[in-house]
């Protein structure tokens, strides 16, 4: 049985502006200031018990005051457009064509933002917050840092929600967990000699050559059992002298994503292997970024894949939800391939779960785009869910 509240089509359509202008924003990772005034300002004006700006720059939203507390997270960072005269409408202009919302942003994940945030405001109005908080966050540098924005807001704010929810493009499928990933540099080393007397050197791009022949075939085994993860190498390069040296250094990044099943110390395993008998070794890929306020991000991107059962109390809320809305059952759970701040909430024991609008294959895409009646109803979803729980 669904909660009582009222949906009316005059705040879907305010919903759906405020979605268009935050898009109209834009918001790369570490440049996310304008947005973040723009969601503060909204939170502000939809009587929130509370807005504010944290220190890392995450916007952070409050209404209620009760015990139980819940959590609803978007970030507000997108990656960047190198092609915009490809695109059908200007990717920062939130066009309307054939029905569908463009713009970077679209998908992920500005209908998820402001779905939860006009989600919580609803829920407050209607009276569905009795012995409850709810907190909702646009949070920054996920595209880089996946998590390190809630580590932040977390141990600043002293806030442990009960349950978190992640508001991913899922397409409005309830989705139960995502894969894992490590990310790690190899380095090996050579010796520097003159272009001239290859002989008196140690060539260290060579000596890499026979480390990526190991990691496409890794890949290539991993591709070929059911249920296995990937590996890929993005990135490479060489330290030399000059381009008459042998080079003395060469570098790799790997992306290396996991199943479930698989874990972090099976990968760390398959590192030792890679560098075995070369003069090489493999470090942790962290990576450092300045969020907009000036707060350094450190990254550890070392995680294991998560699910939460089926029959756990917040799937079935959220299946009770998503009938209320819908008007039927799920058909199916989804599972994400891809990494989103959930890491933090599930390594603390947080129940999470995702749900947002947008197919996520058209992220980051050309054209990127999003239905707006979708995300309408993932606003309904959020406030069927707070008033379940």
């Amino acid at each position: 049985m669904g909660t009582c509240f009222d949906w009316s089509p005059a705040y879907g359509q305010e919903l759906i502006e405020f979605y268009r202008a935050a898009i109209r924003k834009r918001s790369y990772s570490d440049e996310e200031g304008e947005v973040a005034r723009l969601v503060k300002a909204k939170m502000e004006a939809l009587g929130f018990d509370e807005a504010y700006i944290d220190p890392t720059g995450n916007v952070v939203g409050r209404v209620g005051s009760g015990a139980k507390i819940i959590h609803f997270d978007s970030h507000m960072d997108n990656v960047q457009v190198n092609d915009p005269e490809d695109w059908i409408a200007p990717p920062f202009s939130a066009d309307i064509v054939d029905g569908m919302v463009y713009g970077r942003g679209s998908v992920d994940m500005k209908g998820g933002l402001a779905a939860s945030i006009y989600a919580a405001a609803l829920a407050k109005k209607a009276g569905l917050l009795d012995g409850k908080t709810v907190y909702v966050t646009g949070s920054v540098c996920e595209e880089y840092c996946d998590g390190v924005c809630l580590e932040h807001f977390y141990r600043d704010s002293g806030v442990k929600p009960d349950i978190c929810v992640i508001c991913e493009p899922s397409d409005n499928q309830i989705t139960l967990g995502h894969t894992g990933k490590v990310q790690a540099r190899i380095i090996t080393q050579g010796v520097s000699a003159h272009g001239s007397a290859p002989e008196k050197g140690i060539n260290a791009v060579y000596e890499m050559a026979e480390i990526i022949m190991r990691v496409e075939e890794r890949n290539k085994k991993l591709q070929a059992e059911p249920g296995r993860g990937t590996i890929v190498l993005s990135h490479i390069s060489c330290v030399t002298a000059s381009l008459n040296a042998v080079p003395s250094q060469c570098e790799i990044y790997l992306d290396r994503r996991l199943r479930l099943g698989e874990s972090v110390a099976q990968v760390r395993e398959e590192l030792d292997n890679l560098v075995a008998g070369k003069r090489a070794v493999w470090k942790p890929g962290t990576l450092r970024h300045t969020s907009w306020t000036g707060t350094e991000l450190v990254y550890e991107p070392a995680h294991e894949p998560w699910k939460i059962a089926e029959d756990a109390p917040l799937t079935l809320k959220c299946k009770e939800a998503y009938k209320a809305v819908f008007g039927q059952e799920p058909s199916h759970y989804d599972f994400w391939d891809f990494g989103t701040n959930a890491v933090v909430p599930v390594s603390m024991g947080v129940a999470t779960i995702g749900f947002g609008p947008g197919e996520y294959k058209l992220a980051h895409m050309t054209n990127e785009r999003c239905d707006p009646n979708k995300v309408e109803d993932a606003c309904r979803f959020y406030t069927q869910l707070i008033g379940l729980l």
